[in-house]
């Protein structure tokens, strides 16, 4: 049981998700968390409304089933195997997060300061939550996926569409990280 308990180094993550990506490929299936939203969508009635999420939903219930295991998953993973002392943090990262006011995660893999309980009593805090949620519900829906879909399951398969929206995505998180996360907090 011990294996189950460490971080797995990369290549093992790697090589288990390739296979899953292969048979994916294989079943003629494509991969992508945000695309349940539009069947969550679609199961409640949003095609009466919106044509977007008027689709066959139950040809996708088999991708409904990996958001359940990846809740379930995260679920298990921090209530029964949650091992702090693996979490390593590059002491330059945390030196920049303390310029910030963001405390170290201390063996967590996020910091309270910013996942914490006490976020949602700061209307600052919730305001930043609740721009970023629409951002993100945004350029997922712009640029046809989720960074899942797109560097998982479309650079699999091989998609220049793909290609291009992983490329965004790091230019974006670079941008975030060096220019904007600086002016929010």
């Amino acid at each position: 049981m011990n294996i189950i308990f460490q971080t797995w180094p990369w290549y093992v993550s790697g090589f288990l998700i390739g296979m899953i990506m292969l048979s994916l490929i294989y079943f003629g299936k494509a991969f992508g968390m945000s695309s349940n939203l539009r069947s969550l969508c679609s199961i409640a009635g949003a095609g009466k409304y919106v044509s977007f999420f008027n689709f066959d939903w139950k040809s996708q219930r088999w991708n409904l089933l990996v958001v359940l295991g990846a809740m379930l998953g995260g679920f298990v993973a921090v209530h029964f195997m949650n091992d702090p002392s693996n979490v390593d943090i590059n002491p330059k990262t945390i030196a920049q997060l303390a310029q910030l006011g963001i405390d170290a995660p201390n063996g967590k893999l996020m910091p309270e300061a910013l996942f914490g309980a006490q976020i949602w009593q700061s209307p600052k805090s919730i305001l930043i939550l609740l721009i970023g949620g629409i951002l993100i519900g945004f350029g997922t829906r712009y640029a046809g996926g989720c960074t899942s879909g797109h560097a998982i399951s479309g650079l699999s398969n091989l998609q220049l569409p793909s290609l291009k929206a992983v490329i965004g995505f790091f230019i974006g998180g670079l941008i975030m990280a060096h220019f904007l996360l600086p002016l929010i907090f």
